[in-house]
């Protein structure tokens, strides 16, 4: 049975194509990248006086950079892809899936049920983490692989 120090080096050190692993490690990632997001939705929309869909659009792509330099550091470690360019186009076009749902789940949540626009976007935040994660997990980043 491993100790604490070999379950937080397998889980936060070392490289592993292990879904739970991933799946927690991404959960990290995505908590940073859901900060940022969040954090420049508020200030375009609070500070620049942007409408909140347009905030929420420039806050999502600031969130999708990111996510992606950590993922392909830290989370996803087997890219089934040889270019970093192609494999950020395609990355890039889950996180637009993603932004798609993201705005409209923000828009059905705020102008649908009249939920303020920051909690709004932490319930949609909460369901596009789970298309995000599994979708780059699946079609980007799933090369079996050994553990290291």
């Amino acid at each position: 049975m491993p100790n604490i120090k070999q379950l937080l080096q397998q889980v936060f050190i070392r490289r592993s194509s292990n879904l739970l692993v991933q799946l927690t490690r991404y959960f990290f990632v995505g908590g940073l990248a859901f900060a940022v997001d969040f954090g420049a939705l508020a200030f375009f929309t609070e500070i620049c006086r942007f409408n909140y869909l347009l905030s929420n659009t420039i806050a999502f792509i600031l969130g999708l950079l990111v996510n992606y330099f950590i993922s392909i550091f830290w989370v996803f470690t087997n890219s089934n892809l040889k270019s970093r360019k192609v494999e950020f186009i395609l990355f890039a076009t889950i996180g637009v899936i993603g932004l798609g749902l993201n705005d409209l789940l923000l828009w059905i949540f705020t102008q649908g049920l009249a939920v303020y626009y920051l909690l709004s976007k932490i319930l949609a935040a909460a369901i596009c983490y789970l298309w995000n994660f599994f979708a780059r997990k699946y079609l980007l980043f799933n090369k079996k692989s050994n553990e290291r």
